[in-house]
């Protein structure tokens, strides 16, 4: 039996960043980040505020549900991480 390995903060940022950036314009609704990344309503919120915080995220409000849009600065930091990931894979480095 092997030890189950846990997601790195950055893991985590990478996966809400991913779900937040497949929402396109329209944005993302917090339920469905929520869902695709595994975390928790109160985590979800949490690292959403430091993404918002540091310009990568945006949050707006429709009639019913939260949403969530990616900036131009967070696709840019997106891809960027998206190609550090790659390079910790290929050298076994957990990130």
């Amino acid at each position: 039996m092997s030890k189950q390995q846990y997601r790195s903060k950055m893991g985590i940022i990478s996966e809400i960043l991913g779900a937040t950036m497949d929402g396109g314009k329209d944005g993302t609704m917090i339920s469905s980040i929520s869902r695709r990344t595994n975390l928790s309503h109160c985590a979800l919120t949490e690292n959403c505020q430091k993404l918002i915080d540091a310009g990568m995220v945006q949050s707006t409000n429709n009639t019913r549900n939260h949403i969530f849009i990616i900036t131009e600065k967070g696709i840019q930091f997106f891809r960027e991480l998206q190609k550090f990931i790659e390079i910790a894979r290929l050298v076994q480095m957990r990130f």
